[in-house]
């Protein structure tokens, strides 16, 4: 069973609290990344909370995703533990990938989640990578990828879906239609109003759902998935959805105005579904209050965590780069292992005979 079904009550309720923890542990990144904390780009999913945790509600644990470089919030609809990514953010030995990935490149195979990606459009090639493993290992999974509208411009996109559907492949597409690839708007970069228009040149099934409703996104994945699994191919599923912060933060939004801002935040995700779960006699307000109260202490620790946690030693410098590490890669890996000289990694280190690399 998946681990959260919005069929049950209890379902619902984590539902609203993986998008809860979204938002405050976005909210936290965006704070700490303008303190100067958080080293690199961070670009943040608030707003768009319902896409992630109501595809996540339609899937299996080890059903795989692909994500993008606005990852944090696909991360924590999959499961993964935000004491270890806000490591990652900070660079540190306990994130995720040690460290060195950082905000858009969040990874854990073993939960299914194939990565964050600093690669417009990188999510759907990989995804059917994926879906084509699942395929001739005869394996009862889907791969779901997750990209922006923008990325419906790029042709990996494109190749990845068209191999995807030719070859009948158990793989879901979801496009997060936020409206802006990063500062140009829908229809100055397309030439549909619905994206999920392409699909026909595929000959799948295209839809658009509300990606402010987490219900709506959770049942038309449910139905993708449902077909994938029957052996007839993927889906193409575009959520119309709103980041509330820029592209990146830091970014000065010249192109669009507060108005619009505060028009879709009236469709706030996290505060309709809370009405809809008080509605149904299944959430009040205090309640609602502790969930909140809940998710800022597990934020807190997470932070508490990623700043106590050790950095990667300079001597690891190039671990986890290949299966077997080439002679020419490992002659620096083992300099890194050696240097004394204060962590300097690299070039430089000990007699440079064969001249092919100099000093400082």
């Amino acid at each position: 069973m998946a681990d959260f079904d919005l069929e049950s009550a209890e379902g619902r309720l984590e539902a609203l609290r993986r998008m809860v923890t979204i938002r405050a542990f976005d909210e936290e990144a965006g704070d700490r990344f303008a303190d100067g904390e958080i080293p690199g780009f961070v670009h943040l999913y608030i707003g768009e909370e319902a896409v992630g945790v109501g595809t996540c509600a339609a899937l299996e644990p080890d059903d795989y995703i692909a994500s993008t470089h606005r990852g944090h919030g696909h991360c924590i609809a999959k499961g993964l533990d935000p004491k270890l990514m806000m490591a990652e953010l900070y660079g540190k030995a306990d994130g995720y990938c040690n460290g060195k990935g950082g905000s858009m490149h969040i990874a854990d195979v073993d939960a299914g989640m194939l990565g964050a990606n600093g690669i417009v459009g990188a999510g759907p090639p990989l995804a059917t990578g994926a879906a084509l493993t699942i395929d001739y290992q005869d394996r009862d999974q889907v791969a779901v990828s997750f990209c922006g509208d923008g990325a419906v411009a790029q042709g990996q996109v494109h190749e990845a879906i068209n191999l995807a559907a030719t070859w009948d492949l158990p793989a879901v597409f979801v496009v997060e239609n936020n409206g802006y690839g990063e500062a140009t708007p829908l229809d100055k970069q397309h030439n549909v109003e619905n994206l999920s228009d392409t699909a026909q040149a595929y000959d799948i099934p295209g839809l658009t759902v509300d990606g402010m409703d987490v219900t709506a996104v959770a049942e038309a994945v449910s139905e993708a998935r449902a077909r994938a699994r029957a052996g007839d191919g993927p889906t193409f599923i575009e959520a119309k959805t709103y980041r509330y912060r820029g592209h990146y933060e830091g970014d000065e939004e010249p192109y669009r105005d507060a108005d619009e801002i505060e028009r879709w935040k009236d469709r706030d995700p996290i505060e309709s579904f809370k009405r809809r779960l008080i509605d149904r006699g299944e959430l009040t307000e205090d309640e609602f209050d502790d969930l909140q109260a809940e998710v800022d202490a597990i934020i807190e620790e997470a932070c508490a965590y990623a700043e106590e946690a050790p950095t990667p030693s300079p001597a690891e410098a190039y671990d986890d780069m290949f299966v077997d590490t080439p002679p020419e890669i490992e002659r620096f890996a083992e300099a890194a292992r050696t240097q004394t000289d204060g962590g300097r990694t690299g070039y430089g280190s000990g007699d440079d005979t064969d001249g092919d690399h100099g000093g400082d």
